[in-house]
């Protein structure tokens, strides 16, 4: 089972009930604070995690960036500009491991993220 935390400033029931529909019985999510979310990834106790804001990157990955790294951190959508499935897929097998989207972009880019943490 895929363990994943949801963060992020914006839509985050919604952003998990998303992802948990997806990922159905391999998946195990918890929406968490910002800080909380990030200080569990750097303890090892979720594999991903995922949130939204209103640039992509700013309040979705601010925390994450900070505790994790820059190097395990992706932003895969921002106003007006999603990246295509191919940068995801990528940014996922370089070992990224939090990623951060506007919460507009959320139907388009949690199934890519989902689909792929699951294989």
């Amino acid at each position: 089972m895929i363990k994943i935390v949801v963060g992020g400033q914006i839509d985050k029931q919604a952003i998990a009930e998303l992802a948990k529909k997806i990922g159905g019985d391999s998946v195990s999510i918890d929406v968490k604070s910002d800080l909380d979310a990030a200080m569990a990834m750097k303890s090892g106790q979720y594999d991903y995690y995922i949130g939204a804001c209103n640039t992509g990157g700013g309040g979705a990955l601010a925390m994450a960036m900070a505790l994790l790294g820059s190097d395990l951190c992706s932003t895969v959508s921002m106003p007006g500009s999603i990246k295509d499935e191919s940068f995801m897929l990528e940014e996922i097998q370089k070992g990224k491991k939090a990623f951060g989207f506007t919460a507009q972009h959320a139907e388009v880019v949690v199934p890519i993220l989902i689909r792929e943490f699951i294989k």
